[in-house]
């Protein structure tokens, strides 16, 4: 789209305010909302957004002015990513990226990220088709209990608790782009997981954050709130947002993972995809987990896997490969949780993936055994604190210099913050005893993650 095709969306379809949006490191939608007709003006010259925005806590506490200053980016939308909502009145939303900081290009945000690496897979010849498989809960905003309280898996009874609900979620979502391929409940308490339609490049990050977003703004307009917080609570099951993508050739129409002749049907390419992404699956667990809640999720019986591993349509490994013909084979980087960014994890597959390719990294030997029961596992083990991701991030050259050292300036600092609000925060006895301070992670966390 072009900006004369957005005005004229705007006119035709007598839009009156249009939000500018923007993510932060969390991954959280941050806006202004600008009049209509006010658009042309603040499209063509930019708006100026604080830049401490990408510095600032989640919690709006603490804004490391020092990394960054406190002075404003200048922030221009991107005409391909203009939605009309239909939740709100003559509204629409259009996504931004901070074009200058003191002159220069602001390359350490996320969304310049992830098309910094899509950019270097396409000098390969290679198209990323992906898209995020979201879980989230539901709970009542002013009594906060759950949307359901049982733990009945695709209960039909279970998925219609609040029909109206649902029918605003499926029917809005397609409007704004998310074709919704399922809906079903998880086994957690209100827990919820909506699947869409992968897309191309960039897209699909955006798709995951327009997803989340709408999410959220739809359950509250009927009185809940929808959080895909990566483990709300020691007694049920953790969010995920697993990143199922495949590889395909420029024009979109040839799935470079699969390969008929291979003996497992995965192409050369593919495995040192996979390769590189095991490779690097240390370094990339600080986007994956990204927060000090995440690592709470980890645990037997949980799906998430505590290795590098890999195996053919086994959810308790980090890479699920699914083999579906011509079409349809894909991985699934099982790792993520729900409160990732999926412009950083989007960019960190990329980027380790790439690295594979380029170095033709040999795939190692497919996992055949659970590694929750098999105490012996092959495989290298993965961080477990958000501490241990980060030195792990840090000792990795090719990561490092993907996201870049401003980056992880940035990232490092609103960890440091988040790490010590945790340390800091009253406990009672029994979570004392547990080491795990839900009460903390729902505070800092719930509501906006």
């Amino acid at each position: 789209m072009s900006l004369e095709s957005v005005t004229s969306t705007i006119e035709e379809e007598e839009i009156e305010f249009v939000r500018f949006e923007f993510s932060d490191f969390y991954g959280i939608s941050r806006c202004k909302i600008i009049p209509a007709r006010h658009f042309v003006d603040k499209a063509s010259n930019g708006i100026g957004i604080p830049i401490c925005h990408l510095t600032c806590s989640i919690d709006c506490v603490d804004f490391q002015t020092e990394t960054m200053g406190d002075g404003d980016a200048i922030w221009f939308p991107d005409f391909n990513t203009f939605r009309i909502l239909p939740w709100y009145r003559k509204t629409a939303s259009i996504l931004l990226e901070p074009k200058y900081y003191k002159g220069e290009l602001l390359s350490c945000y996320p969304r310049y990220i992830a098309r910094r690496q899509l950019e270097r897979l396409e000098k390969l010849g290679v198209s990323l088709l992906a898209a995020h498989e979201h879980e989230f809960h539901v709970v009542d905003q002013k009594t906060q209990k759950p949307l359901t309280s049982d733990m009945s898996l695709r209960s039909t009874v279970r998925t219609y608790t609040d029909p109206n609900l649902l029918d605003q979620l499926m029917t809005n979502l397609y409007k704004v782009g998310i074709d919704v391929e399922n809906c079903e409940t998880e086994t957690g308490h209100g827990q919820m997981e909506i699947t869409y339609k992968p897309a191309f490049g960039i897209q699909a990050a955006d798709n995951a954050h327009v997803f989340k977003t709408s999410v959220k703004e739809i359950a509250q307009q009927h009185g809940y709130i929808a959080s895909f917080m990566s483990k709300p609570s020691a007694d049920h099951i953790g969010s995920s947002a697993h990143f199922c993508h495949s590889l395909w050739d420029k024009d979109g129409k040839n799935n470079l993972l699969y390969d008929v002749n291979a003996p497992n049907k995965l192409s050369e390419l593919g495995g040192y995809w996979m390769a590189g992404i095991l490779k690097h699956s240390p370094a990339i667990t600080m986007l994956m987990a990204p927060t000090v809640n995440c690592y709470k999720r980890y645990g037997k019986q949980s799906y998430v896997s505590l290795a590098s591993n890999w195996g053919i349509d086994k959810r308790y490994c980090l890479l699920r490969l699914k083999i579906n013909g011509a079409k349809g084979t894909y991985v699934e980087d099982r790792s993520s949780g729900g409160g990732s960014n999926p412009y950083l994890t989007l960019a960190a597959i990329v980027a380790a993936g790439i690295d594979g390719i380029e170095k033709k990294m040999p795939l190692q030997k497919e996992e055949t055994e659970n590694p929750f029961t098999n105490s012996n596992p092959t495989q290298n083990g993965l961080p477990c604190t958000l501490p241990e991701a980060i030195e792990a991030f840090k000792a990795d050259d090719v990561i490092m210099e993907a996201f870049g050292d401003e980056f992880f300036k940035i990232f490092n600092s609103l960890k440091a913050y988040e790490i010590r609000a945790m340390k800091s925060a009253p406990t009672s006895a029994k979570e004392d005893i547990k080491r795990d301070n839900f009460q903390w992670d729902q505070e800092m966390f719930f509501k906006y993650l």
